[in-house]
């Protein structure tokens, strides 16, 4: 069984159906920290539906833009939300404590950006680091630029 299996996707989804909730309900005053980084709600549209889906993600911020990761747990596959903003880039992002969700445009990182990021997304959360281990995907790095 591949190491991913560990977490199911029906609890990861539970999960993040979770955070989510509390996020929103208490305004990022709970959910706005994980494994000792921000968090964010980020809002894409489906790229089959169109319609919203939101989901939890670590972020680190580049002066005026936000850099999340679609590591999906180093599963196989890119996370769907990453998918949804290939197809469609403009993207709603909400932070912590922020009373509304503003509009951004998502990008994935050049090989270039990539290689200067990702030391540095290690050294937030050393867990990427064993997720790009696990698939031979190369986990993409994705800023949201206002």
């Amino acid at each position: 069984m591949p190491a991913f299996a560990a977490v199911r996707d029906s609890t990861v989804r539970r999960l993040s159906r979770l955070h989510r909730l509390v996020f929103r309900a208490t305004k990022g005053r709970i959910g706005a920290r994980l494994v000792d980084n921000d968090m964010l709600l980020l809002t894409t549209r489906g790229a089959v539906t169109g319609e919203p889906h939101t989901v939890p993600l670590l972020f680190l911020r580049d002066a005026d833009r936000l850099v999340v990761i679609a590591s999906y747990g180093g599963r196989p596959d890119h996370p769907q939300w990453y998918r949804n903003l290939v197809a469609e880039p403009v993207v709603g992002v909400r932070l912590p404590r922020a009373r509304t969700t503003v509009e951004r445009t998502a990008r994935t990182a050049t090989a270039d950006e990539r290689r200067t990021w990702w030391p540095r997304i290690v050294e937030a959360y050393d867990g990427y680091e064993t997720y790009q281990a696990r698939t031979e995907r190369e986990i993409p790095v994705v800023f949201l630029e206002p």
